[in-house]
């Protein structure tokens, strides 16, 4: 019985302690290996990279000039990766993305895969890269490559350190290092790009460059190792989704492998039992004492429990002075049209200035239902994406909630407030949701107040600051740690809320708080369009209820 088997027949048995997600993809490949198609698994190809790595690869730091032993879980995970292929010995899996937590060998493992895919893989002229936002990052990954082959006499003779790669005269490969600097990736031919840490790029055509520059390749390889992170809605989310859909059978994708170690229920991160689902190295590779005292610190300082939960069991945060967990604000529930029409609302909007982001937000609530509706319509102006994409707000996907149906995308500099007002008039005329009142900002209102008046809209003057937001606020939380604001999955207000901070006052004993940005390029206006209109839901909300209909 090779690793592969092993492992994967384990957490399928139970011996082994895994997620959901984990035991979803063993039954995957577990049943591959038992009913081959156009691709089945030769053992002898899988081992012939495991073993080479162990090997030609010495550790590059700690017990330095030791043989890499590899886990089992990254034996067996590795030949799953290159053991299945055609008739043709070539490989069936061209991506593969792994998270796992901190500390279980990442960059070893990575370091020790573009050695192997230079020289044992059977390509011609193979460009191998190590990917990251910044260059000092994309080069911790080369120089623990170049310390390998360093502490291996046949390595050492046959690949040489030039002044910016690793070269294999064998086979004229190379291992380079590569920063997000896009405007370089043109003309590139990669066969192998590892990227560490998926979650600190902050650039979607970083990704999309690198994947469209291994067209030429027989078997390209895509391998991404990383934990999660704090950013949302970004290249890593998307990936998470992908991979979340391939596991599940919504998407097909017989190229994309995905390995996600995890916690299913953020309340496991004080159960010991179950830190393995996270971290597959605990205890070979990972301190389990280390780890443990990782918790308890996070016991101790709330403040340190957004790292641990993020860092070391992979479970989404906004950030450590985010105003709610990501896991309240998450809620995948929907809506259809149908559902939500013929009803009375109450309005939200968030202006900001004619060069930003705006929001407009209706609440609605229906009978016998304990949820609150919350439908959105974004604008904003094409110059601020063209700002934004030469910007490191870059990762924002503007484009695709454009196309999604969730945004407007207004020609020139500014946003035109008359289309605002055009999509409350929808509301009504199309689905006959008629808002009761429409809570703004009375300092950026202009001309829009008037030409609501004129329309028939109910307008009503909202401070913007602690006084007026403090308690709506603090009941807008709790409604969604409850989840019951459906706000139909809207992927924009999803990020505005990751995105808020928390401004806390105290005075005379009592807290107020307000929203923050927690980063000056992060948008909050999904956020405060919504409070704005819970402002008036908490205010009006006896009057609002009898016309729930």
């Amino acid at each position: 019985m090779i690793e592969f088997e092993e492992y994967f027949g384990k957490i399928l048995d139970g011996k082994i302690v895994a997620c959901d997600k984990m035991r979803r993809i063993s039954e995957i490949l577990i049943e591959r290996y038992l009913a081959p198609d156009e691709f089945h698994f030769d053992a002898s190809i899988a081992k012939r990279h495991t073993q080479f790595i162990e090997t030609f690869c010495k550790v590059p730091s700690g017990n330095i000039g030791e043989p890499l032993k590899l886990q089992l879980f990254q034996k067996a995970r590795l030949q799953a990766l290159f053991g299945f292929v055609d008739d043709n010995n070539l490989r069936q899996y061209n991506e593969c993305l792994i998270i796992e937590g901190r500390k279980n060998g990442k960059s070893t493992e990575t370091a020790a895969v573009e050695i192997d895919v230079l020289v044992n893989d059977k390509e011609g002229s193979p460009q191998i890269y190590n990917v990251a936002t910044a260059r000092d990052q994309a080069m911790l990954g080369f120089n623990a490559a170049d310390k390998m082959v360093k502490q291996d006499a046949t390595l050492s003779r046959c690949i040489r350190k030039r002044q910016s790669d690793l070269y294999f005269s064998e086979n004229f490969g190379s291992i380079k290092a590569l920063a997000s600097n896009t405007n370089t990736l043109d003309g590139l031919d990669i066969h192998c790009a590892v990227i560490d840490e998926l979650a600190a790029i902050k650039d979607r055509d970083l990704y999309d460059l690198i994947k469209q520059a291994m067209g030429a390749r027989k078997q390209p390889l895509l391998f991404c190792i990383t934990t999660n992170g704090y950013i949302r809605e970004g290249i890593f989310d998307a990936q998470y989704e992908y991979a979340t859909n391939v596991l599940n059978g919504t998407v097909r994708n017989k190229r994309f492998l995905p390995f996600i170690y995890e916690l299913d229920n953020v309340d496991d991160w004080t159960d010991e039992n179950k830190w393995i689902c996270a971290n597959p190295g605990l205890d070979t590779i990972k301190s389990r004492v280390y780890l443990r005292e990782m918790v308890q610190k996070a016991k101790d300082d709330p403040s340190f429990k957004p790292t641990v939960l993020v860092k070391d069991f992979n479970i989404p945060q906004s950030g450590s002075s985010a105003w709610l967990p990501f896991e309240w604000i998450v809620n995948e529930s929907t809506y259809s049209m149908d559902e939500i029409s013929h009803s009375y609302a109450i309005g939200g909007c968030d202006l900001s200035s004619v060069y930003d982001l705006t929001c407009a937000t209706l609440l609605i609530r229906k009978p016998n239902r304990d949820e609150i509706f919350v439908l959105q319509k974004y604008f904003i102006p094409q110059k601020k994406i063209d700002e934004a994409l030469g910007a490191d707000t870059k990762q924002v996907p503007y484009k695709l909630w454009q196309e999604q149906g969730w945004i407007e995308i207004n020609e020139g500099a500014q946003v035109d407030y008359s289309k605002v007002t055009e999509w409350f008039v929808d509301m009504v005329r199309k689905y006959d949701i008629r808002p009761l009142w429409i809570c703004y900002d009375r300092a950026l209102a202009g001309y829009w107040q008037e030409e609501m008046l004129e329309q028939g809209f109910e307008m009503e003057k909202t401070a913007q600051g602690a006084f007026t937001w403090s308690q709506p606020m603090k009941e807008l939380g709790c409604a969604l740690q409850d989840h019951k604001i459906n706000y139909n999955n809207n992927p924009i207000l999803r990020w505005c809320l990751a995105n808020t901070g928390v401004k806390s006052l105290n005075k005379d004993g009592i807290e107020s708080i307000m929203p923050v940005k927690m980063h000056k390029d992060r948008r909050i206006d999904g956020m405060v369009s919504l409070l704005n209109a819970y402002v008036g839901y908490t205010k009006h909300r006896e009057e609002y209820l009898p016309y729930v209909r």
